[in-house]
């Protein structure tokens, strides 16, 4: 299981890159992918994902919908047209920091 202060430096990356694929999300959702998508390895908690959120709204990364679902109220995020561009500069910044990292520690050379 990777340490908290990985997922930490990741979690808008993943966000971004979730909603980029799934469209709005709200997030109990979001977790729920993670954890099925990796297998239980990363488990995102609401006090983790929801200040990543918000600063993604912040931002002007990403918007809010309020939808009533039965009794409860569902907040949903979309990405805006800033997000969708922000999530390709922080996927290939992350790729890019994967494939330094393999050479650093000499785990696979680069080709």
């Amino acid at each position: 299981m990777p340490s908290t202060e990985l997922l930490k430096g990741t979690l808008k990356t993943v966000v971004l890159k979730l909603l980029s694929v799934h469209g709005k999300m709200y997030g109990y959702e979001i977790t729920q992918l993670v954890k099925e998508l990796t297998k239980d390895k990363l488990i995102l908690t609401e006090g983790a994902l929801y200040p990543a959120l918000h600063a993604l709204e912040a931002e002007g990364a990403v918007i809010t919908e309020t939808v009533f679902v039965g009794k409860r109220i569902r907040k949903y995020y979309s990405l805006t047209k800033t997000g969708k561009g922000l999530m390709k500069e922080k996927v290939n910044e992350f790729t890019d920091f994967v494939s330094t990292m393999r050479l650093l520690l000499n785990l696979k050379p680069s080709v």
